[in-house]
């Protein structure tokens, strides 16, 4: 793996900043506790009023400490454990090692853009700047003319593919579900806005990340090799996203909170993001190099 001393260092220091933010998060506990607040639009918002994430909606504030949860345990273990193995040359390993950089890059850019103005703000700006970085060194080190001839001829390319393009879908009419109905009644302001200025999550997915899912499904289906990097990528960063949102649900569901039907949906799209991932890796042929 070309750069790798530049993409250990960047690991180790997401590592540790992310370890930090995170236990500050899970742990964090001044402040008043839950109030109510009138938003500019009028709104009122039950405010959390705990810890880090204390002037967030308390729907949210309780998501973003489940996250927290699953960046710590499963997330940083995970980048360690796939640096190691792509710095022993495993291609297996890179890739799991970009999608898992893919995973912090996208959290922490959404903790810096929509978590409310905190004291973790320059460790947010950090992590979003090591993992981009990391991301793109990652990337730029395949060989990508060749990765098609690193998986098998049997690689289910279709249903990988295809489960992308399904939930991509899926995902975007959810999010239209929400944004259109207050537009047609002249209403304007979903009631998920809450307090917060605009539709972040709502916003990067539609604008960025599921186009980035879509076509890199497509790539995959027609045997492109961009398709060969991207799409293992992708289901790798996702279905550890998956991983956190299934907590997340698990935890507003413990607080009382109605979580039907994503208790349904979200961990079978966790469950088989996790088998596409599984499929895709072990149709590497290992005797192959990727330099």
């Amino acid at each position: 793996m070309e750069n790798r001393k530049t993409i250990t260092v960047l690991v180790i220091l997401i590592s540790i900043v992310s370890a930090f933010t995170t236990i500050t998060g899970i742990f964090s506990e001044d402040g008043p506790g839950k109030y109510q607040y009138e938003s500019i639009r009028g709104k009122v918002v039950t405010i959390y009023g705990q810890g880090v994430y204390e002037h967030m909606s308390a729907d949210v504030a309780i998501q973003g400490i489940a996250q927290d949860y699953i960046t710590l345990f499963i997330g940083i273990p995970l980048l360690l454990f796939s640096l190691f193995s792509a710095r022993r040359g495993s291609l297996r390993g890179r890739f799991l090692l970009a999608g898992t950089l893919g995973y912090f890059l996208v959290t922490f850019l959404f903790y810096t853009t929509m978590a409310m103005y905190n004291i973790m703000f320059l460790a947010f700006v950090s992590l979003l700047a090591f993992s981009f970085f990391a991301l793109l060194t990652t990337l730029f080190s395949f060989n990508t003319d060749s990765l098609p001839g690193m998986f098998s001829a049997r690689t289910p390319v279709r249903f990988a593919g295809g489960f992308l393009i399904f939930t991509t879908i899926s995902i975007a009419l959810l999010w239209l579900s929400i944004i259109v109905p207050p537009l047609i009644d002249g209403s304007v302001y979903p009631d998920s806005l809450d307090h917060y200025t605009t539709l972040i999550v709502q916003g990067m997915d539609l604008g960025l990340l599921l186009p980035i899912a879509f076509v890199s499904a497509l790539l995959l289906i027609r045997r492109r090799p961009l398709g060969y990097l991207f799409a293992p990528t992708y289901l790798v960063f996702l279905s550890i996203l998956m991983t956190a949102l299934t907590a997340k649900i698990i935890a507003m569901a413990l607080n009382g909170v109605n979580v039907v039907p994503a208790v349904f949906i979200i961990p079978v799209f966790n469950i088989l993001s996790l088998i596409c991932v599984i499929i895709l890796l072990k149709n590497i042929n290992m005797n192959i190099s990727n330099k």
